[in-house]
């Protein structure tokens, strides 16, 4: 059977506490009862960010104002492919009522899928909940300047404990000094070493380096903990998707002094993985926070890296 493609533009509309609007699909079209982000169909000649303003007061009443990309997706249901441009919307205009009837709920990141909602939504909801920052340790930063700069680190974003040169046994000690300071922090704490360690210091998450990712055949950790893992071209990333990470660094992005004969994806390369990821991906490669706009544009999720979020000098 030849599926039918239909691109859609999603929107996810945020309000000031921080929830999301989601809608329920009404009685009569398909999938009914399920939930999802509002949207609908983009029309021939034109662009994603058209049809969402002109979905959103169709569907909703209200006037999207400010918004970017989140991310593209592509999903196969039994008769139809799907292809999701999906945008979070952070200033509209007008009070959300259901024009078709649907119900709608606000509802925080964290607790959506506590709703039945459509097969291709898992991406955009993992997208929602993941910060736009993923902060490495600089390696050999000593503990006492390691635990001072975790409050200038941007709020809620992720920290990976890169320590190539510490064995497994210092690591591990450092890793469960760091976690506790973490948490009060509101840092998530991704680890890197036996993916046993997160469920047992109680870190947010795993990330699988290229050669880590290579003795992969299986998701490494629970379902309800993190699974990053580190990419740089199409071979990397089928196996990433194969055992289920849930989200991707990609790079690099630009030339970098820490890794000069590196492969060098520039913007438009990374773009090119991202529209095969179907899961959040963040870019890194000689960028940092200064360059959330320019990643936005390319549908990452945000920016990883070392320098630019540390005042002392890596070797990295």
């Amino acid at each position: 059977m030849i599926r039918r493609t239909i691109a859609v533009a999603a929107g996810c509309i945020l309000n000031a506490a921080g929830e999301v609007l989601i809608a329920q699909r009404p009685e009569g079209k398909i999938a009914a009862g399920k939930w999802e982000f509002p949207g609908g169909k983009i029309e021939a000649g034109e662009r994603a960010d058209q049809a969402l303003v002109r979905e959103l007061e169709e569907e909703l009443g209200v006037h999207a104002q400010e918004f970017r990309p989140l991310i593209r997706i592509t999903h196969d249901y039994s008769d139809r492919t799907v292809m999701l441009d999906t945008w979070v919307v952070t200033a509209f205009a007008g009070e959300p009522h259901g024009r078709e009837q649907q119900a709608f709920a606000w509802v925080r990141p964290e607790r959506l899928f506590d709703y039945p909602l459509l097969g291709a939504d898992g991406p955009i909801v993992a997208a929602l909940r993941l910060p736009q920052d993923y902060v490495f340790t600089p390696d050999g930063l000593a503990e006492a300047e390691l635990l001072a700069g975790l409050s200038s680190l941007p709020a809620g974003a992720l920290l990976r404990l890169r320590q190539p040169s510490l064995d497994d046994s210092t690591y591990k000690a450092l890793a469960a000094r760091l976690a506790p300071a973490c948490r009060q922090l509101g840092l998530q704490l991704m680890l890197d070493r036996d993916p046993a360690m997160v469920v047992e210091i109680g870190a947010a998450g795993w990330h699988a380096s290229v050669a880590a990712l290579a003795a992969c055949t299986a998701r490494p950790v629970p379902g309800d903990v993190w699974f990053a893992v580190s990419i740089h071209n199409d071979a990397e990333l089928a196996q990433a998707q194969i055992i289920g990470a849930d989200f991707l660094v990609a790079g690099s992005v630009h030339p970098t002094p820490s890794h000069p004969q590196g492969a060098v994806l520039s913007w438009s390369g990374f773009a090119a993985l991202t529209d095969k990821a179907n899961r959040p991906v963040y870019a890194i490669g000689g960028v940092g926070p200064r360059d959330h706009e320019q990643a936005f544009a390319h549908y990452a999720q945000g920016v990883a890296g070392i320098s630019a979020y540390w005042s002392v000098p890596s070797s990295l």
